[in-house]
This record gives C-alpha cells, structure tokens and sequence, in this order.
C-alpha cells in the first residue's frame, strides 16, 4: 500500500487474522474496513481494486484496515461460503475500534467497504453491525457479486459502482438487485470487473461521493 503500511496478526473467530493497516498523516476522522474478492479465485487484501478502495478512504481522513478472509495468506481457517467471513468482518469492525480509534471517535460511523465477493460480505455484516448497534456509515460496493451471491439489501444512500462491460458480475445483475430496492448504481462506461486502466478513476468516484 504505501512504506508507512502496518502489518499485523489479530485474533480471529477461526484463527489468526492477517491485517494491514494503514493511518491518515493529517487528522484521524474515522475508521474505513474494506473486504476482499473471492479467496478461491486469488482474491486477497492486496488486490488492486481493494487497495485503490482504501486509498480513498485513507485520503479522506480514515485509518483504513484490509485484511485476508479465512485461508488467505497468514488468515487461518478454510472458507466458509460467506457465513464465516461476515462473522470474521463484524468480529474485526469491532476490534478495530477498540484498537485503533480514541474515545472521542467511537461513535463515528465506520466506512464499510468490499469489492466482488467483499461486497456480498460487507453487506450482510453491515446488517449485523446495525443491530448490535455500531454505527455503519455509507457501504461502498463496487463491482458487487451479483449474480453470484445473494447481497444482502443496503440502504438507499449505499454508493455502488460497477464497471459497464464487467465479464464476472453482468451489469444488468446489479442493476435487477438495485432497482428491487430503487438503490441507484454509478457505472463506468467501458470499464471491465477488475478497473483495469481505470483505478485512478474509481478512487476519485469514491473520494468525490463519499461523504467527507
């Protein structure tokens, strides 16, 4: 991510969790969570999208935490079709408070992010979350799983990006999930599943229409 990158080893439900993490060097404002793509099909806390994704965040005044799903490099477990990931994201959102933000910003809505398969997880874990009575912030989902997984609903002011010509997750998959809940989607005209060529612009989409 960048030199002042902090890697760390956590406790997780099913084992170790491998983290990086990443500080604002101007005023600290919140903390940002982001999830990763499928960790069958090479999906990991160092993929491009989800470093591009926390970039934005960090820009934005967030300490910004990635971290590899169940399996996933240092991340102990076997996967766990979802269930055991959105368990894993809430465990860590709550952590990550604990840790890394002081008093003042406890109640300070966390920035919950994914991309792909992190999107499906963040949005349940979000649901999770509310009813334990963290405050959630606006989710950011790009490139949301679809057609694969069943998302879970968001709320309205969700931001979801989705790139026009995604091969993976079919842009007219998103666009049944959202109109069901009236959510509307930003698409990238031209723009494939994995930003390729396009990251500059998908963190500029996310710092502009994240609220500041």
């Amino acid at each position: 991510m960048n030199p002042r990158t902090r890697h760390a080893v956590w406790p997780g439900l099913a084992g170790d969790i491998e983290v990086s993490i990443d500080e604002p060097t101007e005023a600290l404002r919140g903390l940002a969570v982001v999830a990763h793509p499928h960790p069958l099909f090479g999906g990991t806390k160092d993929n491009k999208v989800v470093q591009t994704i926390a970039r934005a965040f960090l820009q934005l005044g967030l300490v910004t935490v990635r971290f590899n799903f169940r399996g996933v490099g240092q991340s102990a477990g076997v996967h766990d079709h979802g269930q055991g990931e959105r368990d894993d994201l809430v465990n860590l959102v709550q952590r990550a408070r604990s840790e890394l933000l002081p008093a003042e910003l406890l109640e300070q809505p966390v920035a919950l992010a994914g991309f792909s398969f992190g999107a499906f997880v963040a949005s349940h874990a979000a649901q999770v979350l509310r009813s334990q009575g963290v405050p959630v912030g606006k989710l950011a989902l790009v490139g949301t799983a679809t057609s694969r997984f069943n998302v879970a609903d968001v709320p309205a002011d969700t931001l979801v990006i989705h790139g026009e010509v995604d091969d993976t997750v079919p842009l007219d998959t998103v666009m049944q999930w959202a109109n069901r809940q009236q959510i509307p989607v930003m698409v990238m005209p031209g723009v494939e599943h994995f930003f390729h060529g396009k990251l500059p612009q998908l963190k500029d989409m996310l710092v502009r229409y994240y609220p500041a």
